[in-house]
């Protein structure tokens, strides 16, 4: 935890706030702080800065926050991704969260089985949790928007055209032609499929939609690690 995420209910004051649970056990455990330190935070959705702690007990921090300085710009980017599998999922949503994806939409696709839509990580709450693991560890603010699509076909044909609008868009499967573009200086839609790739009916359908099949070479990675090579690959997230 690189930087304490301070949610709405944590505010008892407009600069006086209270961490419990995790975060507390994370301060108290790992970081072994005392009152009088000070610790970087950020406001969910919010400014970032410093709070020193002014209060320790058994259960919780109080914290008096100063909050002087914006979140890092999020990456242009809506990443369209067949849903993984649970194993993984958790550490593809932290990792887009870290990098600075803000639109995810988790879609259906042949190769994914049905029982990856009963995952308890698709809680709302779940959700949220891997989200704010990924905005800790990046110093980050801005909680990612994450859709939930289970019918391939109706999204493709009835809500992706206009996600593509004034955007490039591509979809990562192998054997296509282009090799993955690098350093985009524009928006873009990026299409990751599942573990074997998506379908040729599917690939064709987001072709259709107005997306260009591009390749990452001659081997096949796992979702947890296409993701980050394709999106460090389209974007200079170090700039």
């Amino acid at each position: 935890m690189n930087q304490a995420l301070l949610f709405e209910d944590d505010f008892i004051s407009a600069d006086r706030a209270l961490l419990r649970g995790r975060r507390f056990e994370h301060l108290q455990g790992i970081v072994k702080a005392s009152t009088g330190d000070w610790i970087p935070v950020g406001r969910v959705n919010g400014a970032m800065g410093q709070a020193q702690i002014i209060r320790l007990t058994d259960s919780e921090a109080e914290l008096q926050v100063t909050l002087d300085h914006p979140a890092p710009p999020a990456l242009p980017l809506t990443l369209i991704l067949a849903m993984p599998r649970p194993k993984m999922f958790r550490r593809v949503l932290q990792t887009c969260a870290a990098m600075g994806v803000k639109q995810l939409w988790l879609i259906n696709s042949y190769k994914v089985e049905k029982s990856f839509w009963q995952t308890p990580w698709l809680a709302e709450e779940s959700l949220r949790e891997n989200l704010t693991l990924g905005l800790e560890q990046a110093k980050d603010t801005v909680m990612p928007q994450v859709h939930i699509r289970k019918l391939f076909k109706p999204f493709v044909e009835d809500e992706l055209p206009a996600l593509l609008t004034g955007k490039r868009a591509l979809v990562a499967h192998p054997g296509r032609a282009q090799p993955c573009p690098t350093h985009l200086e524009e928006p873009a839609v990026l299409c990751i499929g599942p573990e074997g790739g998506f379908t040729d009916y599917e690939v064709g359908k987001l072709e259709e939609a107005g997306c260009q099949g591009v390749h990452l070479g001659p081997r096949i990675l796992r979702v947890e690690t296409a993701v980050p090579v394709l999106v460090s690959r389209l974007f200079d997230a170090c700039r």
